[in-house]
């Protein structure tokens, strides 16, 4: 006999079918049981502006969600964005019982739904596989709550803690396996951010190789003193998405031409509101729609993100090279505030990963 626990897991799994393809919305999965504990509907939501994981599962269950319970891995709206509300759509569908995992964190729901259920007389149990669920929508939550994308700190690393065999040297360490990981990634979140100095000394397309996107890919380069040239050959990638350039009012003025030969070329320039602070850049990004971000380096990236307290996950491609005393050393290691460890191989690499644990 199957659980709530179970129908509530199978929901969690069919809202994968989303992945990388509803930002700035989350991945929601839907499953409707009739009384005898049958499936039948089932539904997710699968591209950003599409029907919801409710509104397929019902149309899939038809007349069959009558006396059913339906299994939503997160609270249906209340409100009209580019698609209808769901909670009504729900509450009209003869259902005598709903289970939610978690709370929808937008303001314009927020608890909404769960009561437009229950006003109409649905039974409602919330709660179940919470974690699972926001693990899931960690994005969406983040910008939600904080108001800044979900941030990825993602580093390859020597056997000796190193990333170059010098600063400014551009330095491959991770084999095949490791990388085709890596570009799936890329393939799934909204924007990869780097610093400077690694288009200087990498030159970097910053695009998903060998995994299909289905969405523009946002590059951002946070460069204070305006160095990248408009040679770069990321600004030659602009069909895969917009390139950002972060740098402050005082550099833009200085350097009017270079600011203006890179906007030729196609970049964007974002002006920081201050040369100390990630937060109003990050805010801005959420504004258009950047939901995650994975910040690729260099070192002195990595450290202002890290030092800002807005890294949510790392992920350390650990290879068996090594570089020698003259090598770049990342960050101090092992770092502190992280979660529990995750490993995977990864071929001759293997992927160490965490999220982060704040406690301020």
């Amino acid at each position: 006999m199957l659980t709530d626990t179970d129908y509530m897991a199978r929901a969690l799994a069919i809202a994968e079918r989303g992945r990388g393809r509803t930002s700035p919305n989350p991945m929601v999965g839907a499953v409707v049981v009739d009384r005898d504990g049958v499936v039948v509907g089932r539904g997710a939501h699968e591209f950003a502006g599409g029907p919801h994981a409710e509104v397929h599962a019902l149309r899939d269950a038809g007349d069959r969600a009558r006396g059913a319970t339906l299994y939503c891995t997160l609270e249906p709206c209340s409100h009209i964005g580019r698609t209808g509300a769901c909670a009504p759509l729900v509450a009209n569908a003869g259902l005598t019982r709903v289970v939610v995992a978690t709370a929808d964190p937008n303001p314009l729901v927020n608890g909404r739904g769960l009561q437009i259920l229950r006003d109409r007389g649905v039974s409602v149990t919330a709660g179940l596989l919470d974690e699972e669920a926001r693990r899931l929508n960690a994005p969406f939550f983040t910008v939600m709550t904080q108001n800044r994308p979900f941030i990825t700190m993602k580093v390859a690393l020597s056997a000796d803690r190193r990333i170059a065999v010098r600063p400014g040297v551009r330095t491959s360490l991770t084999g095949p396996a490791a990388a085709r990981l890596i570009h799936r990634d890329r393939a799934e979140v909204d924007a990869l951010a780097v610093g400077s100095g690694t288009v200087l000394a990498d030159d970097p397309s910053l695009t998903a190789r060998g995994a299909f996107r289905h969405r523009p890919l946002v590059r951002v380069v946070f460069d204070s003193r305006l160095r990248v040239p408009p040679t770069a050959r990321l600004l030659s990638t602009l069909s895969a998405g917009p390139v950002i350039i972060v740098s402050t009012r005082s550099i833009l003025d200085s350097s009017s031409e270079r600011a203006d030969s890179l906007t030729r070329a196609g970049a964007e320039i974002l002006v920081a509101d201050t040369n100390s602070t990630l937060e109003p850049v990050l805010h801005r990004l959420a504004a258009r729609g950047v939901c995650s971000m994975i910040v690729e380096g260099g070192v002195t990236l990595h450290r202002a993100f890290w030092d800002a307290k807005v890294v949510d996950r790392v992920q350390i491609y650990m290879t068996s090279h090594l570089l020698g005393a003259d090598g770049l050393e990342w960050l101090p290691f092992p770092l502190t505030g992280l979660g529990p460890v995750t490993e995977r191989p990864l071929g001759a690499d293997r992927l160490v990963e965490a999220y982060v644990h704040r406690t301020d």
